[in-house]
C-alpha cells in the first residue's frame, strides 16, 4: 500500500464523515423546529417511538446524531426516560441501513445524487428545498467517500502484516475490543461498519472473525452519546446508559450464539457477497436485540435509574451556588450543529429565562416592600439575587452568541435572537429593582420620610409592577390576547407615572414634601416606569419567539 493509497483511505473517510454531517445539518435546517412536536406526539407509543427513531436515523445515516438528540431532549425535559428508550432502540435499527445501501452498491448512483443535491442548494431559491438539497448532497458525498475507501483498501490483502493482524480478530474478545475502540475513535458506527465491509470485500478479513468486530462496533458507537451526556441531568445520563445497555446486552447474546451455534456458516451459505453478509448480520443483530428487549423497555429504564441513582449535591457553606440549571454541555452539540438542537436549545433557554425572571420578580417585590417599610434587612438577599441575575444574563448571552454563529435553522435563529433580547431586558428589570433597594438605604441613612400620600402611591406601584412581571410567567405567555393584556398594564404604568408626577408637584407647592424626599421619589418613579417598559419589551419578544416571526 503506497502513500497515495493511504491518503485515499483517509480522504474517503473524511468525505464519508462530512457527508454524514451535511445530511444531519440539512435535516436539522429543514425540520429541526418541528422535531419537538413530532416526537412529543409519537413517542408515547413504544412501537411508534421505535419507528420514529429508525426513520430519523435512516434519514441522517447516524445513530449517534439521533441518540445525542434524545439525550438533549431528556435533559431539556421535552421527553421522559421511558420515551427515550424507544427512540434509542429505533436508532439502533435505523443505523443498519448504511451497511445495506453499501452492500447493494448504491454508491454507483452517488455522483448523480450529489450533483442533484448541489444543484438544489445553488440554484433553487426556497430555503426548504435548499436544505433538502443539502441532505441529498451529503448522501452522495457519503457514498463517494465510501468508494474511495474501498479502492484504497484493495491492496491491503497483499500486506502480510495487516492480514495477520486481521486474523487475530477471530478471537471474540479481541474482535469486540477492536471494533469498540475503532468506532469510538472515529465516532461513527456507519463509517466503521463500512470500512469493515470494504475489508471483507477485499478478502482481508473473514466473515467468521468480522462478526465480533461488528458486535464491538455497536458498543463503540455509544461514545458520542456518552460524551454528550457530560454535565447533563441525571435522566439524560440514564438515557445514555440505556443506549449502552442495549448494545452490551445484544453483544453478549450474539457472541454466545455465534460461538455455540453455526450462525455465520448458515448465513454465509445463504448470502455469498462478503459486504452483504456483514450488512445482513448487522440488521439481524439490531433487529433481534430490539425485538428481544421491547418487552423489557421500562425495565431497562429502571435498571439505568438503579445504576445512576439520584444524588443530592450539598451546597457549599449552606449557600446556593450560582449555576446554569438548564443550559448544560449537552447543547454543546450546537457548536458543530446537531440534529434537533433548535428544539433542545429553545426549551432550555426558556426554562433558564423563566428562572431568571422569577428572581427579578422577587427582587421587585422585596425592594418595594423595603422602601415602604424603611427596612434594610431584605436588601442583602436582594443583592445576592441581583448578582445571580447578572451571572445568568452573562452566561446566557455568552452561550447564545456562540449558538447564533452555527444555527442552521432560520426560524430557530430568530427565536434564539428573541430570547437573547429577553435576557437583557430581565437583567434591566433586576437593575431597577436594585435601584429601589438603594433608595431604602438613603431613606434610612438620611432619615427621609415619604408622606402618607406618597406611601400609598408606592403601594400602588408595587402592586401593578408585580402584576406586570408575574404576567410574563403566565402559561399563556406569547399569545396575541396575552400581549394585549400586558400592553394595557404597561400603559397603566405610564398613566400612573404621569399622574403621580402631577400629584408630586402639588405636594411640593403645598410644602408637604421635603426636597430630599421629592428628589428620591422622582427617581423611584423613573425606575417604576422603566420596569413597565422592559416588561412590554419582554412580552413582545416572547410573542415573536412563539410565532417565529
Amino acid at each position: 500500500m503506497d502513500l497515495f493509497e493511504f491518503f485515499g483511505l483517509f480522504g474517503g473517510l473524511a468525505l464519508f464523515l462530512h457527508g454524514m454531517q451535511m445530511m444531519s445539518s440539512g435535516l436539522e435546517a429543514a425540520a429541526g423546529n418541528r422535531m419537538k412536536t413530532v416526537l412529543e406526539q409519537l413517542t408515547a407509543n413504544r412501537f411508534m417511538g421505535i419507528l420514529v427513531g429508525a426513520l430519523i436515523t435512516t434519514a441522517v445515516q447516524s445513530s449517534s446524531a439521533t441518540t445525542v438528540m434524545v439525550v438533549g431532549f431528556v435533559n431539556a425535559g421535552i421527553m421522559n426516560l421511558n420515551q427515550a428508550v424507544w427512540l434509542i432502540m429505533g436508532a439502533n435499527v435505523g443505523k443498519t441501513t448504511t451497511g445495506l445501501l453499501i452492500a447493494l452498491d448504491v454508491g454507483a448512483l452517488a455522483p448523480i445524487v450529489a450533483f442533484a443535491g448541489v444543484f438544489m442548494m445553488v440554484f433553487l431559491k426556497k430555503p426548504n428545498l435548499q436544505h433538502i438539497g443539502q441532505l441529498l448532497a451529503g448522501l452522495g458525498i457519503l457514498f463517494i467517500g465510501m468508494d474511495m475507501m474501498s479502492a484504497a483498501m484493495e491492496p491491503l490483502r497483499e500486506v502480510p502484516a495487516f492480514v495477520n493482524l486481521m486474523a487475530t480478530l477471530s478471537n471474540p474478545i479481541l474482535g469486540i475490543a477492536f471494533g469498540a475502540v475503532f468506532t469510538a475513535l472515529i465516532q461513527s458506527s456507519a463509517a466503521s461498519v463500512g470500512i469493515l465491509q470494504t475489508l471483507a470485500a477485499a478478502g482481508v478479513v473473514q466473515f467468521s472473525g468480522a462478526v465480533y468486530v461488528l458486535f464491538g462496533q455497536n458498543i463503540g458507537t455509544c461514545i458520542t452519546a456518552v460524551m454528550a451526556s457530560f454535565g447533563t441531568s441525571r435522566d439524560a445520563k440514564r438515557a445514555t446508559c440505556v443506549h449502552l445497555l442495549f448494545n452490551i446486552i445484544g453483544t453478549v447474546i450474539f457472541t454466545v450464539a455465534v460461538m455455540v451455534f453455526p450462525l455465520t456458516s448458515i448465513l454465509a451459505s445463504v448470502v455469498h457477497e462478503p459486504m452483504a453478509q456483514i450488512a445482513v448480520m448487522h440488521v439481524i443483530f439490531n433487529l433481534a436485540t430490539t425485538v428481544l428487549l421491547i418487552p423489557f423497555g421500562n425495565a431497562l429504564a429502571k435498571l439505568a435509574t438503579r445504576l445512576l441513582p439520584d444524588v443530592d449535591e450539598p451546597e457549599k457553606d449552606g449557600e446556593q451556588r450560582m449555576r446554569l440549571a438548564y443550559l448544560t454541555p449537552v447543547t454543546a452539540v450546537g457548536k458543530d450543529g446537531g440534529l434537533g438542537v433548535s428544539a433542545i436549545v429553545v426549551d432550555q433557554l426558556r426554562n433558564e429565562l423563566h428562572r431568571m425572571l422569577e428572581m427579578a420578580r422577587q427582587n421587585v417585590d422585596a425592594s418595594f416592600k423595603a422602601v415602604l417599610n424603611k427596612d434594610v434587612t431584605p436588601l442583602e438577599r436582594v443583592e445576592q439575587r441581583e448578582q445571580y441575575i447578572d451571572f445568568l444574563n452573562k452566561e446566557i448571552s455568552r452561550y447564545i452568541s456562540r449558538l447564533i454563529a452555527i444555527e442552521t435553522n432560520e426560524r430557530g435563529s430568530k427565536v434564539v435572537s428573541c430570547l437573547f433580547a429577553i435576557s437583557g431586558n430581565i437583567e434591566r428589570i433586576g437593575d431597577h429593582a436594585d435601584n429601589l433597594a438603594g433608595y431604602t438605604k438613603m431613606l434610612v441613612n438620611e432619615n427621609i420620610t415619604f408622606s402618607p400620600f406618597a406611601q400609598e402611591e408606592v403601594r400602588q406601584m408595587r402592586d401593578i409592577s408585580i402584576r406586570a412581571v408575574s404576567a410574563l410567567l403566565s402559561s399563556s405567555a406569547g399569545q396575541e390576547s396575552w400581549l394585549v393584556q400586558v400592553a394595557q398594564l404597561e400603559q397603566k404604568i405610564d398613566d400612573m407615572t404621569a399622574n403621580f408626577r402631577r400629584e408630586q408637584l402639588v405636594r411640593m407647592r403645598s410644602g408637604t414634601c421635603s426636597d430630599e424626599a421629592c428628589i428620591l421619589y422622582s427617581e423611584l418613579l423613573t425606575d417604576f416606569e422603566r420596569i413597565g417598559d422592559h416588561v412590554l419589551n419582554i412580552a413582545q419578544e416572547l410573542t415573536k419567539a412563539k410565532t417565529g416571526l
